[in-house]
């Protein structure tokens, strides 16, 4: 009885593994024969680079992978609120973000390394230093061990402050209060033109403006065209300062899912998208600022002696904070040493 026993167990284990095996090869076929991975892209934004980026790069990803992949995208926020979107990345239940890096300060305080203000000094300068070699292998390498893949970065826009009254000379920043992104890059420069700085995700500035809980916030006019500030704010100074640059990450979990082959494409097709938009970049900063006056917004700059005098304030701030930490501000070397290689020749 106890012989026949065992005969019927091992019977019923090895048919079980032959299920198992059975719906692994069935599984492994419904691949083979198109069943797509599904890659949804999470953003803040909404209709203009980081969007456009996603959109690109997606339409780039379900061609070259021949329907293998299948992207979906949601700009505005749609996935949570900036916090949110990263741990959905981190956890696998997000494939992509396109986020500024500072977001990701929680991760690794290096994140935060492109805020640095005076980094760049034109929107040209900053796209050649998101290619810089040095540059994409620190940012890139970021948050390894925390489940998030680096596979991209480009330079957004030039950042610029929005008010609900006008901001036309330094001593104008002073006892504003002014929402900032997570970053202490941003947040002691912001310091010394006498501002409060508040930290803040994108999907609530637009509300605290409007309520009156902050006086303006630092982003750029490729936020405040689309998302219609000019209603609740219609006053833009463009400092210029810092750079919002953007970078792609995926989730570790989901790539180390993929077939090499598609590891490569995810990789290749990022880093290509990244550097194709560039051109398009260029152009539609100077269709917002022609869109803000449009709809009934004003631009402001600063004398070009307060300029001066603002960027001399901030020179320090990157190497002060960067003290901070061995680790933070040995990057932060490679991020100067680079910004120095790609800086604007004489004719540009």
């Amino acid at each position: 009885m106890r012989a026949e026993k065992l005969t019927v167990l091992t019977r019923a284990a090895f048919a079980a593994g032959v299920l198992g095996l059975s719906l692994a090869s069935t599984f492994t076929a419904a691949r083979a024969q198109g069943s797509p991975y599904v890659m949804k892209i999470t953003l803040p934004t909404l209709n203009e680079t980081i969007h456009q980026v996603a959109k690109n790069y997606a339409a780039a990803l379900e061609k070259d992978s021949g329907g293998r992949i299948k992207v979906q995208v949601y700009p505005a926020s749609q996935l949570g609120s900036i916090p949110r979107q990263i741990e959905g990345v981190q956890f696998g239940a997000i494939q992509c973000a396109m986020i500024p890096p500072e977001f990701f300060v929680g991760v690794d305080d290096r994140f935060q390394l492109m805020a640095a203000p005076g980094l760049i000094s034109s929107m040209q300068h900053g796209q050649r230093l998101a290619r810089d070699p040095a540059v994409l292998k620190l940012m890139l390498g970021l948050g390894a061990d925390k489940g998030l893949h680096g596979a991209g970065l480009f330079m957004a826009t030039p950042s610029s402050v929005i008010s609900k009254t006008p901001i036309r000379h330094l001593a104008d920043f002073k006892g504003k209060k002014i929402r900032i992104f997570a970053s202490k890059f941003q947040s002691v420069a912001f310091e010394r033109l006498g501002v409060t700085p508040v930290a803040m995700t994108l999907g609530d500035v637009l509300p605290a403006l409007q309520q009156g809980a902050i006086d303006g916030a630092d982003a750029a006019l490729n936020v405040y065209v689309p998302f219609h500030y000019v209603d609740a704010a219609k006053y833009v100074t463009e400092t210029n300062q810092p750079a919002i640059f953007t970078v792609i990450e995926i989730s570790q979990k989901w790539y180390d899912s993929l077939p090499k082959d598609l590891q490569q494409l995810i990789d290749r097709d990022a880093a290509a998208e990244a550097v194709k938009i560039n051109p398009w970049g260029l152009d539609f900063r100077h269709k917002m600022q022609k869109d803000w006056v449009a709809q009934g917004g004003e631009l402001i700059k600063l004398p070009q002696a307060e300029q001066t005098q603002m960027m001399n304030t901030l020179a320090s701030v990157g190497a002060d904070v960067s003290k901070s930490s061995p680790t933070l501000q040995e990057a932060y070397e490679t991020v100067i040493a680079a910004a120095k290689r790609t800086a604007p020749g004489p004719g540009e």
